[in-house]
Order: structure tokens, then sequence, then C-alpha cells
């Protein structure tokens, strides 16, 4: 159970990096694309459609750090409150959580998923780059898949792994 969770937690990382490098390449653009607009009176200009690229590009690069800030626990928590709590009033609140973070990332990428059909199957395409407008939710759908993954790992992390009275493994 263990060896799956960290592998997911793997998978996590690996794609947040994937994003922060996409994210890279989004300021490259930016920054290609500006110069050129400031020098069009030497014949230089902005490059086409680096609004769209940007847009599909953050698409992808917002979906790919849900999984990881989930598997690291660091969405909002509200811990003001739980010092007062006993290990299994904190539990249960640990299983709502997740479990509800399980059903809305599930939420999400089903969503996404028919989007991205109905983008398809419309042939909605951008402006300038005459890009499928389904390619900015098909950018988005490794994340949230991934996120919905990850979402249900640390559920289980917690029912199996961290209720109370779950003995802990010693480290050798």
């Amino acid at each position: 159970m263990e060896g799956l969770h960290k592998l997911v937690g793997r998978l996590a990382a690996w794609l947040a990096m994937a994003g922060g490098a996409v994210l890279l390449l989004i300021v490259v653009l930016t920054c290609v694309s500006i110069v050129g607009r400031s020098l069009v009176f030497v014949g230089l200009g902005p490059i086409p459609g680096d609004f769209e690229l940007v847009e599909v590009g953050m698409a992808f690069a917002v979906f790919s750090f849900f999984p990881w800030c989930q598997y690291r626990e660091g969405h909002a928590r509200v811990d003001l409150f739980a010092r007062f709590f006993g290990r299994n009033t904190t539990w249960v609140i640990d299983v709502a959580s997740n479990l509800l973070m399980v059903v809305v990332s599930s939420l999400i990428a089903w969503r996404l998923v028919h989007g991205m059909l109905d983008k398809f199957e419309y042939g909605e395409t951008t402006f300038i780059l005459q890009l499928p407008l389904g390619w900015g939710y098909a950018a988005a759908l490794p994340g949230a898949l991934t996120f919905a993954l990850v979402s249900a790992s640390c559920l289980l992390q917690v029912l199996v792994l961290k209720r109370p009275g779950a003995r802990k493994r010693q480290s050798s």
C-alpha cells in the first residue's frame, strides 16, 4: 500500500516538474514576443498566436501542480482548532476532507473530458493559429486525471495507515 502511494507521489512530482518546465517555456515565449513587438521597426514582430499558446500551456501547467499539492497535503487546511480534537476526531476530519477531494477531483476530470470532446466535436478553433479549442482541455487532462488518482491514494493512506490504532511500520 505504501509503495503504491510513493509511486503515485513520484508521478505527481514528475508532472509538477513538467508543469514547471512548461511555465519556463511560457516565460521565454512571452519575452521573445514582447521583444519582437518592440522591434517592429526593424522588421521583427510578435510571435503569432502567442496568447493562444500561453493559454494552452497554462492549462497544462496549472493542472500539473494539483496532484503534487494534494500528495504533499498542501491544500488549505484549518488547524486552528485541531489541537483541541482527539486523534479520532482528527482522523474523521482527514477522511472527510480526503473523500471530498476525491469527489471534487473526479468531477473536475469527468467534466474536463466532456468539455474536451464537445470542443473537438464542434470544431471550434482559436482565432490566429486555428488550433482546436479541445487541445487546451486535452492539455489539462493528464493533470486532472492524476489529481483524481493522487486524491484516491491519499484517501486510502488516511483510511488504512493513519487510522487510530494502526500500527506504525518500523524503519530499519
